[in-house]
């Protein structure tokens, strides 16, 4: 098995070149594609969090508890959060990751059990797709990938260090293939639990606003569009002004074709009588 110090530096290595990959071929802010390698280089020790104890548990967790908090604070303040709740979320969420996430790992999982596996890998990804929030949905979605490309290259490195050479034959230790795999068979509970947070979190990114609002998913948009198509002279609802209430409209300005735009604001148009 690949130790700390191998997986942090490969990881690293790899979120570098996908940053890299992101600036020049999509385009993204050079500030993304920064983040991105460095969420990449953190996903790269998330798997030793069913260590159990030691370094990598200590490491993993005190490096999420600082990063998470500082990832959320956008979304904080579309949550409407004054400066000091945000700091104080921030503090909550740290609590919460350092000593009961940890301790929830260090009770209830096994080494190379469920967390090392593919869908552990998605789960990952899903997660931090949900925590980095923003306005930019493919921003959102490369750093997302940017997680889960440093969990799979932990589980390819703990895969290639279980095979090892013995003079010209492969030898093959009993921890091969328990990396990189769908199915824990010593324990279906896992298994259970495992794909039951995976479909949790899939529910919850599909139902994110920004990813239905991009998709065209979003309830309102539906119902307009539905209501324009079998009633194309109907108004929806929220633009019919109601008697007595002022309409939006009202102190736009009369624009007449060729004419250059004021520069100063006009009027509310006014019947005047002849």
């Amino acid at each position: 098995m690949a130790d700390f110090n191998t997986h942090i530096s490969t990881s690293t290595v790899v979120g570098v070149g996908v940053g890299v990959a992101g600036s020049v071929f999509l385009d993204l802010p050079m500030t993304s594609c920064m983040l991105g390698a460095g969420l990449c280089s953190m996903a790269g020790i998330l798997p030793d969090l069913d260590s159990g104890s030691g370094r990598p548990l200590r490491e993993t967790s005190s490096l999420l508890a600082a990063v998470v908090p500082m990832l959320m604070v956008d979304r904080f303040q579309h949550m409407k959060m004054d400066a000091e709740s945000i700091a104080l979320a921030g503090a909550l969420v740290y609590i919460v990751i350092r000593f009961g996430v940890a301790e929830v790992f260090k009770r209830y999982t096994v080494h190379r059990g469920m967390w090392h596996s593919i869908p552990a890998a998605v789960s990952c990804a899903l997660l931090a797709f949900l925590v980095v929030s923003g306005e930019n949905i493919e921003v959102r979605i490369f750093k997302s990938a940017c997680v889960f490309i440093g969990f799979m290259v932990h589980l390819i490195l703990d895969e290639i260090w279980s095979v090892q050479w013995k003079g010209a034959r492969l030898h093959f230790k009993s921890s091969f293939g328990t990396a990189i795999k769908f199915w824990y068979g010593k324990s279906l509970w896992s298994n259970i639990s495992t794909y039951g947070k995976l479909i949790v979190l899939v529910v919850a990114a599909v139902g994110d606003p920004l990813m239905m609002q991009h998709y065209r998913f979003h309830p309102s948009h539906n119902h307009e569009a539905q209501q324009l198509a079998t009633d194309p002279l109907q108004v929806p609802a929220q633009y019919v002004t109601q008697p007595g209430q002022p309409s939006p409209y009202d102190n736009q300005p009369i624009r007449i074709p060729g004419e250059q735009p004021p520069h100063i604001a006009t009027q509310p148009y006014q019947n005047v009588e002849r």
